[in-house]
């Protein structure tokens, strides 16, 4: 096999993972009545404990403005509460509240399963290499960020 065919082969790959998974990730948001992004910004809370709006947004490549709305919209819907930050009022604190907490465990849950159940589905002998090699790729990624 050439070298350009393994870059088709390796590019049609990374294509078909993304698809997958954003599939699953609309799939499984839309049935718990929310967007995939506004999935992402639970999780990211959710893993956080509590965050700035400014670090949210910075984790999600959004500015700031962008971030409030998606806010917004969470807090109207219960999920997410934002709090002025103590220590210096020009901050606001994101945390989810309790209705946000279980729903960001009941959504890790199904996530889990579902991950799980494709992991099982991979040779017992190969799952640590199918890790490590995953591993490897999201290093290269970040490493060769095309922006």
């Amino acid at each position: 096999m050439n070298s350009q065919t393994n870059v088709a082969q390796f590019r049609g790959l990374i294509r078909l993972l993304a698809k997958n998974i954003n599939f699953f990730d609309k799939f499984n948001a839309s049935c718990c009545g929310i967007s995939a992004s506004q999935w992402q910004v639970i999780w990211e809370i959710g893993s956080a404990g509590e965050i700035s709006l400014t670090e949210l947004a910075a984790l999600l490549n959004l500015d700031n403005s962008t971030m409030s709305r998606a806010i917004n919209t969470l807090v109207e819907q219960g999920l997410v509460q934002r709090d002025a930050d103590p220590t210096d009022r020009r901050y606001v604190i994101i945390k989810l509240t309790q209705k946000g907490i279980e729903f960001y465990k009941e959504m890790e849950e199904t996530i889990d399963h579902y991950y799980k159940t494709i992991l099982q589905s991979i040779p017992a002998e190969k799952r640590n290499q199918v890790t490590e090699s995953l591993s490897l790729l999201l290093k290269a990624l970040q490493e060769n960020n095309c922006c």
